[in-house]
């Protein structure tokens, strides 16, 4: 009867480590292993004789030049966006990208995570991930995007100063009721940003309506603010989306933007560039972040790390500029 090939799960039980310990030291990355632990892999390996397959370690250290990249949402100008810059990054670094979406589900994420390992990809980018994916024995390197997660790299702007920027701004124009338009459990930062900036200049925290990250949650929210006393005269929405959905709302209700109630919005996508009036927005640097995960995803990292990247606030009509 021949002989059961020696697998990375018995080199990882005779050395006592587990298996993505075992893929590092014979990857020799993308994670530092303490010198130690690398020689107990080492002589496990030698006393089981494990041979890793040749094809399959040149495909986990990048070789097929593909990264999997994974919206929440592909229809959102924002991810949009990213994606396009992501892509441009790594072409630029002789990479392609195999991008698709999960339409806010948990499960559909877990599927196209698998699926994407299924076709080889050399890394995975993870935009807003729902979970800290388990990749432990996909063995390829995965940066999050957005959102931080404890068992990968990450990179995001800085929410909660940059909310606090777009809100300290509309303080400086005289507001001192200010609404909040953010969904109902996501996104955290931006809502401790606009905190952070009314309980600094003294004023209390306005109205928040929660609403999905779209213009129909932005049109509903702007309505339940309306109807609170009393009515804020300046609102700050957590996404672009939102802020359009809001503009109309107080159009049809005949308010005036900024003379009535002023807007300041998250995000900073082009088509704020032309709503009316033009969208005062705290933009994200998505280019940079594109950059950065790129870049981390090719070279390697010894530890994980979130990096976090500055916002820009860029002033139009709708505050009152």
């Amino acid at each position: 009867m021949p002989k059961e090939p020696v697998t990375r799960n018995d080199v990882a039980e005779y050395a006592g480590v587990s298996t993505a310990v075992v893929s590092y030291v014979v990857n020799e990355g993308p994670r530092k292993v303490a010198p130690e632990t690398r020689e107990r892999v080492l002589e496990a390996i030698r006393v089981l004789g494990y041979r890793p397959n040749a094809t399959a370690r040149a495909l986990r250290m990048g070789t097929t030049r593909t990264f999997g990249l994974i919206t929440p949402d592909g229809g959102n100008p924002l991810f949009a966006e990213l994606a396009k810059a992501i892509d441009r990054e790594a072409a630029s670094r002789g990479y392609v990208v195999l991008q698709t979406s999960t339409d806010g589900d948990p499960a559909t994420e877990r599927a196209k995570i698998a699926e994407l390992l299924v076709r080889q990809v050399s890394g995975l980018l993870l935009v807003a991930p729902h979970e800290d994916p388990d990749l432990t024995d996909a063995e390829v390197p995965a940066i999050a995007i957005n959102r931080v997660l404890p068992t990968v790299s990450s990179v995001r702007p800085t929410y909660r100063e940059g909310a606090r920027q777009g809100v300290e701004h509309l303080i400086s124009h005289g507001h001192q009721v200010i609404g909040l338009v953010i969904g109902g459990t996501g996104h955290p930062e931006r809502e401790l940003g606009w905190q952070d900036a009314l309980e600094s200049a003294g004023l209390p925290r306005g109205p928040i309506a929660r609403a999905t990250f779209s213009r129909e949650g932005g049109y509903a929210a702007a309505h339940r603010l309306l109807e609170t006393a009393p009515r804020p005269t300046a609102i700050f929405a957590s996404s672009d989306l939102q802020a359009i959905g809001v503009l109309r709302a107080l159009h049809e209700s005949g308010i005036r933007v900024p003379e009535d109630i002023a807007i300041v919005a998250f995000d900073g996508t082009p088509e704020t560039e032309y709503t009316w009036p033009p969208l005062t927005v705290v933009r994200q640097p998505l280019e940079l972040v594109a950059q950065e995960a790129v870049r981390r995803l090719i070279e390697g990292e010894q530890t994980i790390e979130a990096l976090t990247l500055p916002t820009q606030l860029i002033l139009r009509r709708s505050c009152g500029c």
